[in-house]
């Protein structure tokens, strides 16, 4: 049976994690009902992908580093993932939001031996997006370790920093912008030592949930076995609103006829949940 509510409440104590940190594990939120279901989804999007899909890894190199976007617009499972799952009430009540509305989707997967690393990053400055309730849920389709587990810098999210994005094919910031906001981000890896670093391992059923602005970035895949299917989901509370990027904003949603100023939901961003 597939649950449109999480399995259990989200304590006090989680929320006030995410506030101060930008990222908190959340243990068995999602019946395996809903994980397998995504896992057909992603089977059925691997083998027919949409206009977005990446493979950053090179040809030759061992594994496969394979994202895409928007498979609830292709996909059934992830279609009833976005409107009747648990995402929209787990994320208003981290967010402690009146209203929430579905963003997008984004699927990562790192097969066995993948050499490729998701490079520090945060990621609002890739949307056209105003407003600080921009959270995601990353749910993991297979059990995560530790150290194959995204990464973020805790407490980054309140820095009151913006990073130019990064183009995980090549590390370099390859998305044209001229925000002055935006700042080329430093080689945190060299300042490891210095970083109060979360990351977890994660049962099937778990999920984490950040912020948008929260500083993150994940390792291969040095497993010979084990799969690591993440699917990342946005999920917007009212006070964000549409907003112009100059350059190019990733993933590349257009046609939902949103004007600079105008509340963050339409027909591609649907609302899923309401307190009232």
């Amino acid at each position: 049976m597939l649950h449109r509510d999480p399995l259990r409440p989200i304590t006090e104590t989680e929320v006030a994690a995410y506030q101060r940190d930008g990222a908190v594990l959340l243990k068995g939120l999602f019946d395996l009902d809903w994980i397998e279901a995504l896992r057909q989804a992603v089977d059925d999007d691997k083998a027919k992908p949409g206009e977005m899909v990446r493979y950053n890894t090179p040809p030759g190199n061992a594994g496969e580093f394979f994202v895409d976007f928007q498979l609830w617009q292709r996909w059934e499972p992830a279609r009833r993932f976005a409107l009747e799952g648990p995402g929209g009430a787990i994320a208003a009540r981290m967010m402690e939001a009146e209203t929430i509305a579905y963003y997008h989707d984004h699927l990562l997967v790192k097969e066995p031996g993948t050499q490729e690393k998701t490079p520090w990053h945060h990621d609002q400055p890739y949307y056209p997006i105003e407003g600080r309730m921009v959270g995601s849920i990353w749910l993991p389709l297979d059990p995560v370790p530790r150290d194959i587990c995204v990464e973020f810098i805790a407490g980054s999210h309140r820095w009151d920093r913006w990073f130019a994005p990064q183009f995980f094919r090549s590390g370099t910031p390859d998305l044209q912008t001229q925000d002055p906001r935006f700042e080329t981000i430093p080689d945190f890896d060299a300042q490891r030592h210095e970083l109060d670093l979360l990351s977890w391992d994660l049962d099937l059923g778990d999920c984490i949930f950040f912020h948008a602005l929260v500083v993150h970035g994940a390792p291969g895949n040095a497993s010979l076995q084990t799969r690591r299917r993440a699917y990342a989901t946005r999920w917007l509370g009212e006070d964000t609103r549409y907003a112009t990027r100059p350059g190019q904003t990733s993933p590349p949603l257009e046609g939902h006829g949103l004007e600079p100023g105008d509340p963050m939901t339409c027909e591609m961003f649907p609302q899923v949940w309401s307190r009232i």
